[in-house]
C-alpha cells in the first residue's frame, strides 16, 4: 500500500469520486479534501421540498456510461436507481411554433427508421431526400479535426443540423456546434463514418449486432438513470463513506506551492495542507489560479478552456391546472426559433417521484454559446421571461405554486475546436510536476460517468505516485461521447 498524504481540491463527483477510490485502496493515507463551497456535490445538487425533488443541475446519467450505475451499485444505491421509460414518452422539438416529436429511431443523432423519418414534420421533402443520401456519400478519409456542425452538414445536409442536431447538442454541452470539436465531443460518430462510410449504415449494422433484449419478465433500464430521492443521493452515500478525512468546507484554495518534493496548498484562510500528491477538480479556469505561480504556461493553456454560463428554472403547477399541456419527457428549441429557452424537460414525467400526484414539475433552461444574458436577468424578470415563453408555446398560463432558480456561472465547459490539442499540451506540461493531477468535466467528458471515471484514474495514478512507481501524467483516456 502507498503511504502518504493526499490533498483533493474540489468537492464535486470527480474529487470525491477521487476520495473514495483512494480510501478504498489504503486506509492509511491521510486524505484532506478542500471545497469552496459551503456545501458538497458541485453541480450535483438536489432540493427536496413539498414534496417535490428539485435538481439544480443534472438530472440524470446515461445507462450506455456503466462508471456511475457501478458506483451507485458499491454504495448499496442498486435499489434506489431509476430510469426513463416508453411510458414517459419522448422527446420534442419546437419547429416553427410547434412541438412536434423527434422520429423514433434516432441514435446519437443518426435516424436508424425510415416509416417514424417519413412521417416527420421536422424536415422538408427536399431535406428528407438530403438525408437519405447519407447512406451513399464517400467518406472523408484524412485525420482533420472538424466541428460538429460541419460533420453534421457535410453528412446530412443543412436542415437536419438546424431543426434536430443543433439543438439536442445543445441539451448535453450548451455549447455552439460550430465551434465544438467532434473528435473531443462525438469520436464514435467518426470512427462509424470511417468503418461503415456512412453513419446509417453503420448504425443498421450495429443495431443488428446488439444483444436480443431481456426476457419479458425482466426490467430493462432505459438510456438515461437517476436516484429515486434525486442525484444528492450520491452525494450523501459518497460522503457518509469517507471516513477519517479531513474536510476543509467553505474555505478556498488560492495557490499550490512545490516544497522539498511535496506539495503545500495555501487557503484563503491563511492556512495550508501539506501533501505528498495534489488533485486538482476544480473548473480549468480556476485551476489556473492555482497553478499561475508555478507554470504561467500551463496556467494560460487551462484558461484556454471556454466556459458557458446557464440557469435552471424550476416551477412546480397544480397538475388540474396543467390539463395536457405537458407533451412526453420535455422538448428542445432549435436556435433558429429565436427563443431565449433552450430546453424545457418535465420532470415529474420523466422519472418517478418527482412530484406528489397532484403536482406537475417542470425545469426550464437558458443559456447557451453565444447566449448567456438571460443568465444575468434578476429573478421576477427571469421567472417572466419563461412564463412567457412556456405561455407561447405550450399555452401554459397557470400560475405555478412553486419556483426554484439556480445559476451557474461559468459551469459548462467547451470542448471546442483544438481541444484535444490543448489537454495533450496539459499532458505534457504535467510532466514536469510529478505529484500533480487535474481531473473533472474540462478535460475528457462532461458527463456524471466521465468525470467519475476520471476522479478514478487520477486517484489511481496518484496511488502509483505515492508507491514509487508513478505512471506518466500522459495516460490513454477514453474521450467523451
Amino acid at each position: 500500500m502507498a503511504a502518504g498524504r493526499v490533498a483533493i481540491i474540489g468537492g464535486g463527483i470527480a474529487g470525491l469520486a477521487a476520495a473514495y477510490r483512494l480510501r478504498q485502496a489504503d486506509t492509511g493515507l491521510a486524505l484532506t479534501l478542500v471545497e469552496a463551497d459551503t456545501r458538497l456535490g458541485g453541480k450535483i445538487r438536489t432540493e427536496r421540498m413539498e414534496g417535490l425533488v428539485i435538481e439544480a443541475g443534472p438530472d440524470s446519467f446515461l445507462a450506455s456510461k456503466p462508471a456511475a450505475a457501478a458506483l451507485c451499485e458499491v454504495l448499496g444505491l442498486g435499489d434506489r436507481i431509476v430510469s426513463t421509460t416508453r411510458e414517459s414518452g419522448g422527446t420534442y422539438i419546437l419547429h416553427r411554433g410547434r412541438l412536434e416529436p423527434l422520429p423514433e429511431g434516432i441514435t446519437m443523432l443518426v435516424p436508424t427508421k425510415v416509416r417514424p423519418l417519413l412521417r416527420s414534420r421536422l424536415l422538408s421533402t427536399r431535406g428528407k431526400l438530403r438525408l437519405a443520401t447519407e447512406y451513399f456519400r464517400r467518406p472523408r478519409l484524412d485525420d482533420a479535426d472538424e466541428s460538429v456542425a460541419s460533420f453534421v452538414r457535410r453528412r446530412f445536409g443543412d436542415e437536419v443540423f438546424d431543426h434536430m442536431a443543433q439543438p439536442l447538442l445543445s441539451g448535453i454541452y450548451a455549447g455552439d456546434a460550430e465551434q465544438l470539436s467532434l473528435l473531443a465531443t462525438f469520436p464514435r460518430l467518426r470512427e462509424t463514418e470511417l468503418r461503415y462510410g456512412s453513419l446509417i449504415r453503420g448504425m443498421l449494422a450495429q443495431r443488428r449486432a446488439a444483444p436480443p433484449p431481456p426476457p419479458a419478465g425482466g426490467q430493462p433500464r432505459g438510456a438515461f438513470l437517476s436516484l429515486r430521492d434525486g442525484l444528492g443521493e450520491l452525494i450523501d452515500a459518497l460522503v457518509a463513506s469517507l471516513d477519517g478525512i479531513d474536510w476543509r468546507v467553505g474555505v478556498a484554495a488560492v495557490a499550490v506551492e512545490p516544497v522539498n518534493g511535496g506539495w503545500i496548498v495555501h487557503l484563503a484562510d491563511g492556512s495550508a495542507v501539506a501533501a505528498d500528491a495534489v488533485l486538482l477538480a476544480t473548473p480549468a479556469w480556476a485551476t489556473a489560479d492555482l497553478v499561475a505561480g508555478i507554470d504561467e504556461e500551463l496556467a494560460e493553456l487551462l484558461r484556454g478552456i471556454p466556459y458557458v454560463s446557464t440557469a435552471t428554472i424550476s416551477l412546480a403547477y397544480r397538475r388540474e391546472d396543467v390539463g395536457q399541456v405537458g407533451v412526453g419527457r420535455g422538448f428542445v428549441i432549435p436556435r433558429i426559433e429565436g427563443r431565449e429557452l433552450t430546453a424545457v424537460t418535465w420532470a415529474s414525467s420523466k422519472f418517478p417521484h418527482r412530484a406528489p400526484e397532484d403536482l406537475v414539475l417542470l425545469r426550464a433552461f437558458v443559456g447557451s454559446a453565444g447566449r448567456e444574458e438571460a443568465v444575468d436577468l434578476p429573478d421576477d424578470q427571469l421567472l417572466d421571461l419563461v412564463r412567457r415563453e412556456l405561455r407561447e408555446i405550450l399555452g401554459l398560463d397557470a400560475t405555478p405554486v412553486l419556483t426554484y432558480i439556480h445559476r451557474w456561472y461559468r459551469a459548462l465547459p467547451q470542448y471546442v475546436l483544438g481541444h484535444l490539442e490543448r489537454v495533450e499540451a496539459i499532458d505534457r506540461r504535467l510532466e514536469q510536476h510529478p505529484g500533480l493531477l487535474l481531473l473533472g468535466a474540462a478535460y475528457r467528458g462532461v458527463g456524471i460517468p466521465d468525470c467519475i471515471v476520471s476522479g478514478e484514474r487520477a486517484a489511481a495514478r496518484a496511488l502509483a505516485y505515492l508507491a514509487g512507481a508513478a505512471e506518466p501524467s500522459r495516460q490513454p483516456q477514453e474521450r467523451a461521447g
